[in-house]
C-alpha cells in the first residue's frame, strides 16, 4: 500500500510537470501574442500623432515636417521614415543616437502592407526590444497618401511589466494545476482503495491456490507438507543472499511450491515405490516434468514458474533430464532450486530411504559440485545452511508454515 501511495504521488508529480510545461507553453505563447499587439497598439497609438500633409514639393511644408519630426523622435520612435502612395521615401529622420539602430534594421527587407494593413517586427538588440512598424497613410475618405515607417523603442518599465505580468500569470498557471494535483490526490486514493483492496486479496488467493495445489502433490508421497515448505524456505533464504529482486524471488517461489506438481498424473505403484525404480519406471516418472509444463501453462500468472518446474532436473554438466542443458543454459532459479530439492530431499526420510545426517547430506553435495550443481551457488548454499537447517528441519508445519508466510508475504506483498 505505501508503494502504491509512491507511486501515485510520483504519477501526479509527473502529471503536474507535465501539463504545467504544456499549459505553461500554450499560455506563454498566447501572452507573447498579446504582448506583441500591445506593443503594437502602443506604437501605432503613437505613431498617429504624427499627422502632416505628404507634399515634398513644398519647401515650407516640408520645414513643418522637419519641425515635426524632430519633436516626434524625443518620444519613444528612434527613426521615421515617410514613403508617398508610390512607396517612394520624401522623408527621413532619425534621434541622436539612432544609426546604429537604424543600421541593423537596415539589414532586413519588409514588404509594404495592404491599404487597410500594418506589418511590424520585433528585434532584441542587447536587451532591449524594438519594433518595426510600417503602417499605411489615410485620408479622412480612406484615399491611401503614403507609407509611415518608425522604430519604436519600448522603454524599460513597460518592459519591466510585461515581464512581471508574464512571471505572474506563468505562476498562477502553475499553482492551479499543482493545487488540482493536490486535491485529486486523496480522490484518486479513495477511487483505488477498494481496487487495491481487491487486488492484493485476489493476490493473496492466488498463491493460497498455489500452496494449496504444492501441498496436495506434496501429500501424495508424504503425509506432511514439510518437503514444499523447508525448499522453498531455503530457496528464497539463498536468493536473497545471492541478490535476486522480489520479481526473481516471487518466481522462485512459485516455482518451489509447485516443483513437482506434474506427479500428479504419475500411477501410485511408481509414484509410491519403497525401492529403487526400474529404467521403464523411471522413464514414467521422468513424464513429471513435461505433466507440470503443460498444467501450469494453462495459467499466465504462473508462467514465472516455468524455469523451476521444467529444468530442476537438469544438471550442472548436461547429463540431465528433459532437456540436457548445461551450465548457465539452465535457469538461475532451476539451479538454485536444484540444491534445495537434493539437499532437502537427503536430509529427509522417504518411502525408500531414511534420512542422511546434515554434513552426510553435505558432503554428497559437495561431490555433485560442477556435475550436478552449480559450484558458485553450492559454495554460497553452504555458507548458509547450517542455521537454515537448525532452523527448519526439525520446526513442525506449523511452525513452517508461518516462517514461510513471512517470506512470502515479504516478496509478494511489501510491493
Amino acid at each position: 500500500m505505501q508503494n502504491i501511495h509512491k507511486k501515485i504521488v510520483k504519477r501526479l508529480l509527473l502529471g503536474w510537470l507535465s501539463l504545467s510545461l504544456l499549459i505553461g507553453g500554450a499560455v506563454l505563447y498566447l501572452k507573447m501574442g498579446q504582448v506583441d499587439q500591445q506593443m503594437l497598439d502602443l506604437a501605432v497609438k503613437e505613431s498617429r500623432h504624427f499627422t502632416v500633409e505628404l507634399d515634398r514639393s513644398s519647401a515650407s511644408q516640408m520645414k513643418i515636417l522637419q519641425q515635426k519630426a524632430d519633436a516626434f523622435l524625443k518620444g519613444h520612435f528612434m527613426v521615421l521614415e515617410l514613403y508617398d502612395e508610390h512607396k517612394k521615401q520624401i522623408f527621413r529622420g532619425i534621434s541622436p543616437g539612432g544609426e546604429a539602430i537604424e543600421q541593423k534594421f537596415a539589414q532586413y527587407p519588409h514588404p509594404f502592407p495592404l491599404t487597410n494593413g500594418t506589418y511590424h517586427k520585433n528585434f532584441i538588440i542587447g536587451q532591449m526590444v524594438f519594433m518595426q512598424v510600417l503602417l499605411p497613410l489615410q485620408d479622412k475618405s480612406g484615399e491611401l497618401l503614403g507609407y509611415f515607417e518608425g522604430v519604436y523603442k519600448v522603454d524599460a518599465e513597460t518592459l519591466h511589466n510585461i515581464q512581471i505580468d508574464i512571471i505572474r500569470t506563468l505562476f498562477l498557471v502553475v499553482a492551479v494545476i499543482l493545487i488540482t494535483a493536490i486535491m485529486l490526490y486523496p480522490i484518486i486514493i479513495s477511487l483505488n482503495r477498494g481496487l487495491i483492496k481487491l487486488t492484493s486479496d485476489l493476490l493473496k488467493g492466488n498463491v493460497e491456490l498455489m500452496d494449496v495445489l504444492g501441498s496436495a502433490i506434496a501429500k501424495r508421497d508424504s503425509d506432511t507438507n514439510s518437503h514444499n515448505y523447508r525448499v522453498t524456505i531455503y530457496a528464497i533464504r539463498l536468493a536473497e543472499v545471492l541478490g535476486l529482486s522480489s520479481a526473481q524471488i516471487r518466481d522462485l517461489i512459485a516455482g518451489a511450491f509447485l516443483h513437482d506438481v506434474g506427479k500428479i498424473g504419475i500411477r501410485d505403484n511408481i509414484l509410491l515405490k519403497p525401492g529403487k525404480l526400474s529404467d521403464e519406471e523411471f522413464a514414467v516418472m521422468r513424464d513429471h516434468v513435461l505433466l507440470g509444463v503443460d498444467i501450469i501453462s494453462k495459467s499466465k500468472w504462473l508462467a514465472g514458474a516455468r524455469d523451476v518446474v521444467e529444468f530442476h532436473h537438469e544438471k550442472f554438466d548436461g547429463s540431465g533430464y528433459m532437456k540436457g542443458l548445461k551450465g548457465n543454459e539452465i535457469p538461475l532459479n532451476a539451479r538454485i532450486f536444484a540444491i534445495v530439492d537434493v539437499f532437502d530431499a537427503l536430509t529427509s526420510k522417504r518411502p525408500y530411504k531414511e534420512p542422511f545426517g546434515f554434513q552426510q547430506a553435505m558432503d554428497m553435495l559437495q561431490r555433485g559440485s560442477g556435475s550436478h550443481f552449480d559450484p558458485e551457488l553450492l559454495l554460497t548454499f553452504s555458507g548458509i545452511v547450517s542455521s537454515l537447517y537448525q532452523e527448519a528441519s526439525h520446526a513442525d508445519d506449523g511452525a513452517l508454515a508461518a516462517l514461510l508466510n513471512q517470506l512470502v508475504g515479504k516478496h509478494f506483498f511489501n510491493g
